[in-house]
């Protein structure tokens, strides 16, 4: 037994691969990672975007960037394939690329809906299964691998008017749980993270008054930080996080309380 805290909290060594991870909630998550020793692979969709990231993250770490368009199955089957040609275990897959629209429900097109969904909840169940090969081999019983994949307070709380957005996120959380449970045997754990209000592209369009509304209400009196958003992830990808399985965790300061 080791209690200490450099054995129940270190994910050094690991392979990871964060969708999403050149802006936002994603970069916060691959830049916690990377300082803390792993190898942090992060998928965009735009190139100057990434490059970007790549740079800024590569300052605490190890971080590579790869291409791909993850609401086609192809190119899921693609990234993993190309992620199998540079790596022999992937132990962390963090699925956080996502998106949302927003229209008044009578004007709510199909095209906003299937974007939505095709990257929100698609994209997530095609990479996991595509990545499962490097998943499995990186899973032991005494380190599982690990697979967390981003919710939303949008998953239970229905305000505003991103009505694919806050269905894909509620979606996604019984796909967690579905998940945990086929992987049973596997040595694969699967959870999610529900994030409130951090300071992010996605969430800069609902404008300032609204960010303040949710200050106000926020018990802790502040928005999310890259600690906070990186140190939930180390904690569900360490030794002290392991027997969390099929789970989400909130963290939002306490607003939806």
């Amino acid at each position: 037994m080791t209690l200490l805290i450099e054995s129940l909290f270190s994910v050094a060594g690991k392979v990871a691969l964060v969708t999403g991870g050149s802006s936002g909630i994603g970069q916060m998550i691959a830049t916690a990672l990377a300082a803390n020793g792993v190898k942090v692979y992060i998928a965009g969709r735009k190139k100057e975007r990434l490059e970007s990231a790549v740079a800024e993250i590569s300052r605490y770490g190890t971080c590579i960037g790869l291409m791909a368009d993850l609401s086609r199955v192809d190119e899921c089957e693609r990234l993993a394939a190309e992620l199998a040609s540079r790596e022999p275990k992937l132990h962390i897959l963090i699925n956080n690329a996502g998106n949302s629209w927003g229209q008044p429900l009578d004007e709510y097109t199909e095209a906003g809906w299937e974007r939505v969904m095709n990257l929100n909840l698609k994209g997530v169940f095609f990479l996991t299964q595509k990545l499962l090969p490097l998943l499995d081999a990186a899973a032991t019983h005494e380190d599982n691998a690990r697979v967390i994949s981003l919710s939303s307070v949008g998953a239970f709380v229905p305000h505003g008017n991103a009505y694919a957005y806050n269905t894909s996120k509620a979606a996604l959380e019984q796909l967690t749980r579905m998940l945990a449970r086929s992987f049973s045997g596997r040595n694969i754990t699967v959870n999610a993270m529900s994030p409130g209000w951090y300071p992010t592209k996605m969430n800069a369009p609902l404008g300032d008054e609204a960010r303040d509304a949710w200050l106000a209400n926020t018990p802790v009196g502040r928005l999310g930080t890259v600690e906070d958003a990186g140190g939930l992830i180390i904690f569900l990808c360490s030794r002290a996080g392991a027997y969390i399985n099929g789970r989400t965790i909130i963290t939002d300061g306490g607003e939806t309380l």
